[in-house]
């Protein structure tokens, strides 16, 4: 897997101050996407061993904050070989850390294949749904199109049907 980016101390996406990982790939290509460049599997540099023990570290900073992780694209969900151990640490080695994923897929769609339901029970809020360009919405929080809802994860599964945030 090859990541576009990994930044500190972001407080756009999700809630609180967090670190985001930005993973490339992405076959959805959505017209009108803010990051496009990740649609490419190889855009980036290469996930590291380094870089993973790299985010554990930097999520147990004492000296700030830090609320969890979020995990965007491309499409995380088409890697989930490699993001499955990285989840797997944070729950393991990071205590109170929540994690936010984005996906292109809808709750649906991930909780219908259990290679993607997988990665999805083990994270806390999801983004899900397709950018869609004709329903792109500036004053909505963490999402850029009205069809895209933000899920309380393990609600919902326990529920058998997405369950909003908001």
């Amino acid at each position: 897997m090859y990541i576009a980016d990994y930044k500190k101390f972001d407080v756009i996406n999700g809630k609180g101050l967090r670190h985001s990982l930005f993973t490339s790939g992405c076959t959805h290509h959505c017209k009108g996407c803010f990051n496009a460049a990740t649609w490419n599997f190889n855009y980036g540099t290469p996930y590291t061993k380094e870089l993973e023990d790299r985010i554990i570290a930097d999520l147990n900073m004492t000296d700030v904050k830090i609320a969890g992780l979020s995990i965007l694209g491309g499409e995380p969900f088409q890697n989930v070989e490699v993001l499955s151990p990285l989840i797997s640490r944070v729950r393991s080695e990071c205590p109170g850390k929540d994690i936010w994923i984005w996906s292109g897929y809808t709750f649906e769609e991930i909780v219908a294949d259990a290679h993607k339901l997988k990665l999805l029970s083990n994270c806390d809020v999801l983004i899900d749904g397709k950018f869609m360009l004709e329903e792109r919405n500036l004053k909505l929080k963490w999402r850029g199109s009205n069809n895209q809802r933000v899920i309380h994860i393990q609600e919902s599964l326990r529920a058998g049907q997405a369950i909003s945030y908001e």
